[in-house]
């Protein structure tokens, strides 16, 4: 039984783009208990890869925690997958204001301790003690109250380039560090202020509104399904939004669109941008806020040091990168000396600039654009000698073709071909059923293919 991808995040999205339908991006959560949760997820992968779901998904003994990637015309079909569990009857599907094909390449389901990474002991408080929650325009109406104070339990890089009016926007990195600063901030108003809280999607102030009230909070709020629902519910009602700017959200979209405001700016020139990238360089992998401009002129890096290192042959930035932890640096842009104009903590509301335009959607993943043509697969990787061996099943390969290797675990390399071994000599051109040889910096797996860079 599948219970895994089999397909490159590169080769999906082929696949997706040759199919032409469309693709709703969407978020759920639930908190439950589950006995068993290696069996609820693999019995979830099973009936979402049969219906070409992706996603990032967390199941957990306390629940479940869902962004996803849907065919449009399987929608009602996936809900079906849901309703099957007594807990998930009738839940509320966060339908993304904006649309992108490609927003999950994978189906990822993963056990985890929590849902939500939050360093609580549930045992302490009653986690289901939660805080009222509010409706779009009940939400604008207690910002209109001076008796109101409302706190976005989000990360920095996601409420620098957009939040509430008069939000307390904590400077963390993660939701677990803004539970204890939050509450020794709000101290004095335990007794006489209603606190309001608000997230992206709502899975986050579910805890955390439980946690306050443990705290001795007496009036606390959230808002119900998040910014997402918030969002969909001002559109459909016409109400006017007091969110400004853009919802940060967690796929290659990397944000949504809610008001015309920028309220960020490009970390490297100041110019008023809410556009965010990851740096170029794969020892890096660094998450800022970068301008069309910025993006041209460092080609996709953080610093002058990246861009050099881009530039480096495979071999050295391979070498460079050896042993480098760089998972946990996608998310610290306010930490990176490399960038000049950075905020985070208290933000402003005044507007920066306005977007004349409705932006195209920034795809992070670039690579899935190049032009290419699949030629052949990974078949053997001497390591002692660094040589790959690949079987050509289509199309020739010549000694000078700029050629893409890709898989799950090599990630996306393009390399020149400057010499191929067919029978174990050199030649000038590979034909379709040769095996054939060369010099690689990096292993291969069985799993990556080859394809042939099409110039345009």
């Amino acid at each position: 039984m599948q219970l895994y991808n089999t397909l490159s995040a590169e080769e999906r999205a082929q696949l997706i783009d040759e199919a032409g339908k469309e693709r709703l991006t969407l978020s759920f959560y639930a908190y439950a208990k589950i006995e068993d949760p290696k069996k609820f997820r693999d019995e979830l992968f099973i009936a979402w890869n049969a219906l070409d779901a992706l996603g990032r998904i967390y199941v957990a003994t306390e629940g479940i925690n869902a962004q996803m990637s849907v065919p449009a015309d399987q929608f009602e079909a996936f809900r079906d997958t849901l309703e099957v569990y007594d807990f998930m009857k009738g839940i509320r599907l966060n339908v993304a204001v904006e649309q992108d094909n490609h927003s999950f390449l994978k189906l990822t389901i993963k056990v985890r301790n929590k849902i939500v990474a939050d360093g609580l002991n549930d045992d302490t408080f009653d986690v289901t003690n939660k805080g009222v929650h509010l409706k779009a325009q009940e939400f604008n109406d207690m910002l209109d109250d001076p008796n109101t104070i409302v706190v976005d339990f989000r990360n920095h890089y996601e409420s620098e380039v957009g939040h509430f009016e008069g939000a307390i926007t904590p400077d963390v990195e993660n939701f677990r560090e803004s539970l204890p600063i939050i509450n020794d901030q709000l101290q004095d108003f335990k007794e006489d202020k209603n606190l309001l809280m608000y997230c992206t999607g709502g899975i986050r102030c579910e805890k955390a509104s439980a946690y306050f009230k443990h705290q001795g909070f007496k009036n606390v709020y959230q808002l119900e399904g998040g910014i997402i629902e918030y969002t969909r519910q001002i559109k459909e009602e016409g109400i006017k939004s007091k969110f400004i700017g853009k919802n940060f959200v967690f796929d290659h979209r990397l944000g949504e669109r809610i008001t015309d405001d920028i309220i960020s700016q490009c970390h490297q020139c100041g110019k008023p941008c809410d556009n965010h990238t990851n740096c170029a360089n794969d020892a890096c992998h660094l998450l800022f806020i970068q301008c069309d401009d910025c993006k041209a002129a460092m080609e996709n890096c953080c610093s002058t040091e990246c861009l050099e290192t881009i530039h480096l042959p495979l071999e050295e930035q391979v070498a460079l990168r050896k042993g480098l932890q760089v998972g946990n640096k996608v998310f610290r842009k306010g930490k990176s000396d490399a960038l000049k104009f950075k905020h985070s903590g208290d933000l402003s509301t005044e507007s920066l600039g306005k977007v004349t335009a409705k932006p195209e959607t920034k795809d992070i993943r670039q690579k899935i654009k190049v032009k290419k043509t699949l030629i052949g697969k990974a078949e053997h990787y001497y390591s002692k000698s660094k040589i790959a061996q690949f079987l050509i099943e289509n199309k020739e390969l010549s000694v000078g073709d700029k050629v893409l290797i890709s898989g799950p675990t090599t990630g996306d390399q393009e390399i020149t071909i400057t010499q191929i071994h067919v029978n174990g000599g050199p030649c000038e051109t590979a034909k379709i059923g040769d095996q054939i040889t060369f010099e690689l910096p990096f292993r291969v797996r069985l799993s990556d293919k080859l394809y042939k860079i099409v110039q345009a």
